[in-house]
């Protein structure tokens, strides 16, 4: 059930936000570009979604018809952030505003691996108040001189999106910390708790990104690139309104365990809107296992992994997954190391720190970032190792706090009162063990940091990326073959004590890695870093180059675009639809030929012929899966009843079901043809005996696979075994799902092995594992029926199936080849049916059960039942109720003689 945030995206779209009150209140659009929206180039007449400027009103479905992708326009790609790659600043006389790029922007620097054919225009907010007046002009300068959209929210909302919701509760959530109090937080309010609200501004804002989007989009020709956790919401607007849209989104913090992740009361909402897009990009395999894992625990999707790539299936739509680090900007990090001001600096920090040695940190202050973990380190390493006292100093650099909150305070309380501990402990008139840097340090004077110093350590403990150990290793080299190289002495050295808790760790396998949280192991870490013999921070120092300098940002971009344009190659190929309200919105992908069933289409051909053949999947098709009570209604009886008696029509359930629960279950239906457990029992009408089609009768097999199966049945809570006649079946929809479905790879594995001489097949299909004999199955058993329907002279001309799963898939491969051999008369229609919109073999699709019944009583309403057969089976009726008042009587006559 969808939990109780907004689920209608329309009431979005509309402002409709009570919750919001005064914040959100006075909602304006923001500016456009006071100029001519960019022009659309079509291939085929009309059907792409108009880019008007009132809201999309559909309500459960849309489409986007477009045949392929426009060749006028080349192509563009969008880069949408919360924040612009631009510094924006007020002139000195209040009238207007100066803009510059922002060098230290990762958003900036994306472009250089950017193919230079493809044009790169940037989406996001400015980090200025702009007045309401003044956006119009600040809108057409930044498109004009720089290609950037800017997005206005209004005050009120801003600070709702991002201090309480983004900062507030996503951020913490994403780092591994659940508010279990309400005065948990960095949230400006204090209060770390879901807050409704607050969402709902989320939201909010991201209908505002979504609009600058719609103003400057040419949906055919621009891939989209969303950026980070704060724009999460974005995709699903964007697929709403765009079916064929291209979309990538990269996650630059940690996504978290599925056990953190499902606290989040809007949890399936945010996973639905992320598999809206084609791309998503993760810095490390840790954290897309924990989202691949969250969509199977909260979704039941399944990842797999084809050629190197990982993909989703979602809806007929592959949903890749990118696991890329980020990496630096080489040329600009070269830049700043030629300047003349570095220079200097290095050389006043060299005179200001000869003959000690120099650890370096350089972290934000925030509570993640484990600067106090670090103080408490290097203190029990000069308690442990006293050659270091009067040598060693830890040069501490912290960038202004962006949160807000009393955890901040505290830990800033905390980290104050480490360093003056340490310093009044070890510390004499000439030498500081801990010096404290607690402001902005321009890029000028952190890389003559980087430069002198002997070891840079980082002890997050949770961080998305951290790229603080790749700069150091760039300014340890310097600039190769340049006179600026030789800042370090001699053949360049670094080295990195580096918490295992980044995302940058895996990439550095030269450096050494600690768990922040054992003081005394990093303690020794950093002592290790500094007594290491100087050939071997050679060779660390060596290694990691090689990989930071090939792997710069630059690799990454193209990369990501690379495999982005692979993922949406088969965007207009596919016909594609969309459904669903609110964040259960997406995107439905199918065959060019795969079509919903016509109810006038196949009533027409049904009537026209002469010898019908109606297959039926019994669970999921005639009964809903999800339904306890799996017996046939009377209507559904009545509706097989009046087919079976059409003296043209042959009427078949084919299920994976024992002969003796089908049989029970359709007593009711004498003139009715079941084939049981997959076909291996076959039997024309009820007054029939059971006969066996497969030439198998040895299972001893069945002795070799139950000890198997019981051994995981017995490891897995909530798993069990169906026993039939001639297979066994494990079933572990009731037992965890991770583990459920990973032990279900390895039974599938354990009894391929263990009955790889025997004459049966291991199948998995929707929590199951199937053991059966080799030749039994659907498709098999549907041409059977139909040859020996030929064999008595009454081929057949119409042919319908219907299934919902796996097995039945068999059933619609063999009835598309049946023409082939000509088991049926030639122009016979075939309708091949699944239940569902679903990749499938079928060539058509009904959405549900109810559908499928409801086009079965219009097939009976226009049949022609025998009046011998009508008579026959009222009398059947008849008997049934003369036996049951019996058994009545005589059950009346046993209590009256108890009593």
């Amino acid at each position: 059930m969808m939990s109780r945030s907004y689920t209608n995206l329309l009431d979005l779209a509309a402002g409709n936000f009570a919750a919001l009150g005064p914040a959100g209140g006075g909602r304006r659009r923001s500016g456009s570009f006071g100029m001519k929206r960019m022009p659309r180039v079509m291939t085929v007449p009309g059907t792409l979604s108009e880019l008007d400027d009132e809201d999309d009103e559909q309500a459960a479905t849309s489409s986007v018809a477009s045949d392929g992708p426009s060749s006028f326009v080349s192509e563009r790609l969008i880069v949408v952030a919360n924040q612009l790659p631009v510094v924006a600043r007020r002139r000195p006389d209040g009238r207007g505003w100066t803009f510059s790029w922002d060098d230290d922007s990762l958003l900036l620097r994306l472009r250089d691996g950017v193919p230079d054919e493809m044009e790169v225009l940037f989406i996001g907010s400015l980090r200025a108040d702009v007045p309401a007046c003044e956006q119009e002009e600040v809108s057409q300068t930044l498109i004009d001189g720089f290609r950037c959209a800017p997005v206005f929210l209004p005050a009120g909302l801003y600070d709702r999106f991002y201090q309480h919701f983004c900062k507030g509760y996503l951020w913490p959530l994403f780092h591994y910390m659940l508010p279990f109090a309400s005065a948990l937080p960095t949230a400006a309010s204090g209060d770390g708790r879901f807050d409704r609200g607050a969402w709902e501004a989320y939201v909010l804002a991201n209908k505002y990104f979504f609009e600058k989007v719609v103003e400057v989009i040419n949906p055919e020709d621009d891939y989209i690139w969303v950026h980070d956790y704060h724009l999460m919401a974005l995709p699903t607007f964007l697929r709403r309104r765009f079916n064929r849209l291209r979309i990538g989104f990269f996650l630059h913090s940690p996504f978290p365990s599925s056990e953190i992740y499902r606290s989040l009361p809007v949890r399936e909402e945010i996973l639905r809107t992320l598999l809206n897009c084609d791309l998503i990009g993760f810095h490390t395999f840790d954290y897309a296992r924990h989202f691949l894992s969250c969509c199977s625990r909260m979704l039941g999707i399944e990842y797999q992994s084809k050629r190197g790539y990982i993909g989703l299936d979602y809806f007929g739509r592959t949903v890749g997954i990118k696991i890329m680090p980020v990496g630096i900007h080489m040329g600009q990090l070269q830049s700043v190391l030629r300047s003349a001001d570095k220079e200097r600096r290095v050389a006043e920090l060299r005179q200001q720190f000869e003959g000690k040695v120099v650890l370096l940190g350089v972290d934000d202050m925030d509570i993640f970032k484990g600067i106090n973990l670090k103080l408490l380190a290097f203190e029990n390493m000069l308690r442990v190792h006293p050659k270091w006292q009067g040598r060693a100093v830890l040069v501490q650099i912290a960038n202004p706090a962006r949160g807000k909150g009393k955890d901040l305070e505290a830990i800033q309380a905390e980290i104050r009162e480490s360093y003056e501990r340490i310093n009044r402990e070890f510390g004499r008139s000439d030498y500081n063990p801990v010096i404290f840097i607690d402001r902005s340090v321009p890029s000028v004077e952190r890389l003559a940091y980087y430069t002198v110093a002997e070891c840079v350590v980082v002890t997050a403990v949770r961080d998305g990326m951290n790229l603080t150990p790749y700069e150091y290793i760039v300014c340890r080299e310097g600039i190769p073959g340049s006179e600026f190289a030789p800042e370090v002495s001699g053949p360049k050295k670094s080295m990195l004590v580096v918490s295992e808790f980044i995302g940058c760790s895996p990439s550095l396998s030269g450096a050494i890695r600690v768990n922040p949280w054992n003081i005394e192991a990093t303690a020794e870490a950093l002592n290790e870093a500094i007594s290491m013999s100087e050939r071997e921070k050679q060779l660390r120092h060596e290694k990691h180059y090689r990989y930071v300098s090939t792997h710069d940002v630059a690799y990454w971009s193209k990369s990501f675009v690379q495999d982005l344009e692979r993922a949406c190659k088969d965007h207009f190929r596919k016909p594609c639809w969309g459904i669903g309200l609110g964040f259960g919105f997406r995107v439905v992908a199918l065959d060019p030929h795969f079509t919903k069933l016509n109810l006038d289409s196949i009533i027409m051909s049904y009537e026209r012929s002469k010898s019908r053949a109606i297959f039926l999947d019994y669970d999921g098709t005639l009964v809903p899966q999800s339904s306890i009570n799996k017996n046939p209604s009377k209507d559904l009886v009545k509706i097989i009843n009046t087919l079976c008696s059409d003296r043209n029509n042959t009427v078949f359930i084919v299920s994976g079901r024992g002969k003796d629960s089908l049989d029970k279950k359709l007593t009711s239906c004498p003139k009715l043809g079941i084939a049981a457990e997959h076909g291996y029992f076959l039997r024309w009408t009820r007054d029939e005996e059971w006969q066996t089609t497969a030439h198998t009768s040895d299972f001893g097999w069945m002795q070799m696979a139950q000890p198997v199966m019981n051994l995981y049945t017995d490891a897995t809570d909530g798993s069990y075994i169906e026993t039939k006649e001639t297979a066994l079946v494990w079933h572990h929809q009731d037992a965890d799902q991770g583990f459920g479905s990973s032990q279900a790879k390895e039974m599938l594995d354990h009894l391929e092995s263990v009955l790889a001489n025997e004459p049966v097949s291991v199948k998995s299909g929707q929590f199951i594992v199937e053991v059966k004999p080799q030749g039994v199955s659907k498709g098999l058993i549907a041409e059977k029926i139909l040859t020996s329907m030929k064999e008595k002279g009454d081929q057949a001309d119409f042919v319908l199936c219907i299934g919902d799963d796996r097995s039945d898939e068999d059933m619609f491969e063999n009835i598309a080849d049946v023409m082939k051999r000509s088991t049926v008369a030639p122009k016979t229609p075939l309708f091949a049916c699944t239940v569902g919109q679903k990749p499938s073999k079928a060539r058509f699709y009904l959405d549900d059960t109810f559908e499928v019944i409801t086009m079965l009583s219009s097939l009976a309403d226009v049949s022609e039942p025998d009046p011998m057969a009508e008579l026959e089976d009222d009398l059947a009726t008849s008997v049934s109720s003369i036996e049951i008042s019996d058994e009545l009587v005589q059950l009346s006559n046993l209590r009256i003689e108890g009593s």
